[in-house]
């Protein structure tokens, strides 16, 4: 039997794998937006200061960053079912613990479980629903899965700030339980079989410290910039370990991350380079439009978080429709479409300014979910299908790591500008005009990204 795919389709019900990746596609966003929501709430509760509230989101997208590649290749070897139901029990169990923290500390040692426990998810569910649907409908199933992870993205704002209000902060994690254990039970029933790559080869343990160790060192620089050299320091540290970790994986005859096929697969590769850039493109537009919206427009946080919504529900509603059309239809084609449709927005978007309406940032939130939806499951298609069945887990992990490491390259960009244009003044009505020639020139830098990405997208196309 093909080690690649030790299952029986017919045992292994496509519908119940596409139910099982939909919900802990759906948890991990939500659990992020929802609990940023609420951390004025837990941070009251557990009287923690601003930088304990910080590490309760940061530690939580580290850990998720941290242990994707690795637990990838894991998968891979021992089983990506036995990873994915690890993953999805050591989430269950920490999401059930973080309402009975008895101190800020030991709520954000759970944090951090909760997201290894994600990342063993994300790394392996797009690698078993390749596996378990084939190619002529694999775009559709893709499209229903990023529909779950925007519809998390919408979701957890609302229902957090409804759940604070009228049961307690405690209860984003009491609702979450249920969907955990329900896919946690149906997985285990369900899933016949098993799903491995490269089963008796080793894990590499080395590469996995150097990534692991280089890749924190280059977050936590690119997190403190403006804290002076030491961050610097860790940023380079950063880099140039994982410029090491790729030769090292190169000449690794086990390698956590196949530089080997990564090179030899131009598909594979630009699909990548696509997908970092446009999630660094894309991600500061939230960032932005937040504090626009609030600073410069005067609304509301409650107003703010209701239009900033309307993106994340249209990539939501089209996202399948993406999908269906990528099985139909040449699917790098359609993900290079939804780039160019990105570039268009974020061209709009520069053009905001002070004397703007509220209606002109509707429009490019529509236009960036329509792009988004068009390029998100589509380029998740090309990439998976890309490689042969024993590259799954790898291929899964590697696209989730460059969509953290995108949103990472956001930040720093965003960062940069702040320091240049506004240096360590806040965002506030005497500080409106360097807060707007930072948001115009980081529009203008994301456009430029993004008609960038195209010409990757494109030369990825046979």
């Amino acid at each position: 039997m093909n080690n690649a795919n030790n299952t029986d389709p017919a045992r292994t019900s496509p519908a119940a794998t596409l139910f099982v990746v939909s919900a802990v596609q759906f948890l991990a966003p939500f659990m992020m937006s929802a609990v940023g929501v609420a951390l004025p709430t837990i941070g009251r509760f557990y009287g923690a200061s601003a930088f304990s509230l910080g590490l309760v989101e940061m530690v939580y997208i580290l850990a998720v960053t941290l242990f994707l590649l690795p637990m990838g290749r894991l998968a891979d070897i021992v089983g990506r079912k036995k990873i994915f139901i690890a993953g999805v029990a050591l989430f269950t169990i920490a999401t059930a613990m973080l309402p009975f923290a008895p101190t800020i500390e030991t709520f954000i040692a759970f944090r951090f479980l909760q997201g290894i426990g994600s990342s063993c998810n994300i790394s392996t569910s797009i690698a078993i629903l390749s596996a378990v649907f084939p190619q002529k409908t694999r775009g559709r199933a893709m499209g229903v899965i990023v529909a779950c992870v925007y519809l998390g993205l919408s979701a957890g704002p609302t229902l957090a700030g409804l759940m604070i209000t009228y049961l307690g902060w405690q209860w984003i994690f009491f609702v979450a339980v249920p969907i955990a254990l329900c896919a946690l039970s149906l997985a285990a029933i369900r899933l016949k079989g098993e799903w491995k790559g490269a089963e008796g080869k080793a894990f590499d343990g080395i590469g996995s410290v150097i990534y692991m160790i280089s890749l924190f060192c280059l977050i936590v620089g690119i997190s403190h910039l403006k804290e002076g050299t030491w961050a610097l320091v860790s940023m380079a540290t950063g880099m140039a370990g994982l410029i090491g970790f790729a030769v090292f994986e190169f000449n690794h005859r086990s390698p956590i991350l196949d530089m080997r096929l990564l090179l030899g697969n131009r598909t594979l590769a630009f699909s990548n380079i696509a997908t970092w850039i446009n999630y660094a493109a894309s991600f500061g537009l939230t960032f932005f439009f937040s504090l626009y919206l609030q600073v410069v427009k005067g609304l509301s946080p409650q107003a703010t978080g209701l239009l900033l919504i309307v993106q994340p529900l249209i990539q939501a509603v089209l996202s399948p429709v993406a999908g269906i059309l990528a099985d139909r239809r040449s699917p790098s084609k359609m993900a290079t479409l939804g780039m160019a449709t990105c570039a268009l927005g974020l061209g709009i978007a520069a053009f905001i300014g002070q004397d703007s309406q509220v209606p002109h940032v509707i429009l490019v939130m529509v236009v960036m979910g329509i792009g988004f939806a068009a390029f998100a499951s589509p380029n998740m298609a090309t990439i998976m299908g890309s490689v042969e069945p024993r590259h799954y887990g790898i291929a899964s992990s590697l696209v989730a790591t460059m969509r953290s490491v995108g949103m990472l390259t956001a930040m720093t960009i965003i960062t940069v500008l702040l320091g240049m244009f506004m240096g360590d003044a806040e965002v506030s009505a005497a500080t409106i005009p360097g807060f707007l020639q930072t948001m115009h020139t980081g529009f203008v830098a994301f456009a430029v990204m993004n008609l960038v990405g195209i010409g990757f997208s494109m030369a990825r196309v046979s």
